[in-house]
């Protein structure tokens, strides 16, 4: 993903110090720097990277009213005149900054370490590593799901016991000599069952980031969080509190406009549609598992096609990524009748790509650890899988039973009215 993709851009003005003037502009920012550019000659007036910024504050003087402010290694440079507004603006920049400096990102803004094939494939398998585990996570909380179905069937099939009886009961003549007490200790008992299934396990959480909402104007921004969920997704304001939690079946369509920021929306007929924008400098992390949970309705717009393509089929990325790497290994070998040239140069070239494309024993060992963690989720994911079609089939049965029980259950009642 390029470091000068344009997260976001806001028209405002710049005081340049030099000519005691101010000019207007846009305002931009990409992951890694803060930028300003002159409307009309294009120049570049500011280029702040994130990790060397000391400061962004909002103020104002006698001279400038409503500005924003970003202090840097001694200099300070104003803003005014932002839209929507200072607040969007201000909340925005906070959060891309703050981010950025907990992650520790800006490392590989300078000079990039020289690339060896240990390290790309150390990287791709690293990234699998991590899609697995998101897809585990789901597995796990759909496992869950799965087991509070059942209990819900356990509960149902005892739930019919009781009404058998009772019906029963009932249909038998008035002069039948056993007592009725025997058929109410039951459904004494069932508050408390009922009770007890209702505190079950809290739903699991498959990722919490911080996140910059925006509600219908542009100019409503403000932090919170987003919760991915099994079931759905909620989003909550800075404090905590819920503003609005999307159940999987009310989502009508997630659009990726960059891959720093989504749209989730629920269509409504003849009232306002529920509709969030988000942006995060985490969004690249929930990305691929709202794509898990919401294939068919996740919509990669025209700025985030490049982030579409790596992220809808880590199969195929990865296995690209090996035949590139294989490819520049067995280059030598695949071309063997091809002109050379002189054999001084053949042999140059020859040790220069074996020692770009030379594995270290740390390398090596890295990737064997690695492999072993695949190897490890793998086994898990399997193992929870026939679990779940074991639990499916289970559920397959019982359903089928209760249906049946309720039928019949039905046919006896109409009779007795």
């Amino acid at each position: 993903m390029s470091q000068d993709i344009r997260i976001h851009s806001w028209p405002c003005s710049y005081y340049l110090d030099a000519g005691k003037r101010w000019i207007p502009g846009k305002l931009s920012l990409t992951p890694v720097s803060v930028r300003f550019t002159a409307d009309g000659t294009g120049e570049l007036l500011v280029d702040s990277q994130l990790s060397g910024i000391a400061e962004i504050k909002k103020e104002s003087s006698h001279l400038i009213f409503s500005s924003l402010t970003i202090l840097e290694k001694g200099a300070k440079h104003w803003f005014s005149s932002l839209h929507p507004n200072r607040n969007a603006v201000f909340n925005v920049l906070e959060h891309f900054w703050r981010e950025q400096l907990l992650s520790g990102r800006e490392a590989g803004a300078g000079a990039a370490p020289e690339s060896t094939k240990g390290r790309e494939l150390s990287g791709m398998l690293v990234g699998s590593q991590r899609r697995l585990e998101d897809t585990a996570k789901v597995l796990h909380c759909q496992g869950e799901q799965f087991d509070s179905i059942m209990r819900g069937l356990h509960k149902i099939e005892g739930d019919m016991d009781v009404a058998d009886r009772l019906l029963t009961e009932l249909e038998s003549p008035s002069w039948w000599p056993f007592s009725t007490k025997l058929w109410k200790t039951a459904p004494e008992a069932k508050p408390k069952e009922t009770a007890a299934a209702a505190a079950g396990p809290e739903e699991g959480i498959l990722l919490r980031i911080p996140v910059i909402i925006t509600h219908r104007t542009d100019s409503n921004v403000k932090p919170g969080k987003l919760t991915l969920l099994p079931s759905g997704l909620e989003i909550r304001d800075c404090n905590s509190q819920l503003l609005h939690r999307f159940e999987s079946r009310d989502v009508d369509d997630i659009r990726v406009h960059t891959p720093y920021e989504i749209s989730v929306r629920q269509r409504f007929i003849g009232k306002p549609d529920h509709s969030y924008r988000l942006l995060s400098a985490r969004m690249p992390e929930a990305i691929p598992v709202l794509e898990m949970q919401f294939s068919r309705k996740v919509q990669f717009l025209e700025d985030a096609l490049g982030f579409a393509g790596a992220g809808k089929s880590p199969q195929a990325e990865l296995g690209t990524s090996i035949w590139q790497a294989a490819t520049g290994l067995l280059g030598g070998a695949a071309n063997p009748g091809s002109p050379s040239g002189s054999r001084e140069g053949m042999d140059r070239e020859q040790a220069q790509l074996q020692k770009h494309e030379k594995v270290s024993q740390e390398e090596a060992k890295e990737l064997r650890q690695i492999l072993k963690k695949l190897k490890g989720l793998a086994l898990e994911t399997e193992a929870e899988l026939e679990r779940q079609d074991e639990a499916l089939d289970s559920i397959s049965s019982s359903v089928d039973r209760a249906t049946l029980n309720i039928d019949r259950q039905n046919r006896r009642m109409r009779r007795l009215t």
